[in-house]
């Protein structure tokens, strides 16, 4: 896969404001906000920065959150690292293509995996099949 770098000033003018906060900056946008928490449309959602395709409808679930979640993701689209930012270690996630964040993943999921990755509906676009 071949990784996609831009400068900041490229991020800015191809994302919102609001887009380039959570996907460039690490932001987190408002619970119960964005179009897609409780999208049930079948279909990929992809990384609002550069396309990659990170997720399919059918391993999204409502977990009461107030952002999108799914229980599985295209593994080999996503990146991983550890995050102090509140404190505590948590899982971000992020596109593997471009280094968008996407969000956080917890161990509270439903099964097969038991995962939950919850994601700021912003970074993402919703491909309908």
């Amino acid at each position: 896969m071949e990784k996609i770098r831009k400068s900041d000033e490229e991020w800015q003018s191809q994302l919102t404001s609001v887009e380039y906060d959570v996907c460039r900056k690490q932001g987190k946008e408002p619970p119960f906000t964005g179009e897609y928490e409780k999208s049930s449309e079948t279909g990929v959602f992809a990384c609002v920065c550069c396309g990659q395709e990170l997720f399919s409808s059918s391993d999204k679930f409502d977990s009461g959150t107030g952002w999108p979640s799914f229980w599985d993701v295209m593994s080999r689209n996503i990146g991983t690292k550890t995050d102090y930012a509140i404190g505590v270690p948590r899982t971000e996630y992020h596109c593997a293509r471009c280094l968008g964040h996407q969000g956080h993943v917890f161990n509270a999921g439903p099964r097969p995996t038991g995962k939950r990755y919850c994601n700021n509906g912003v970074a993402l676009i919703f491909r309908p099949a």
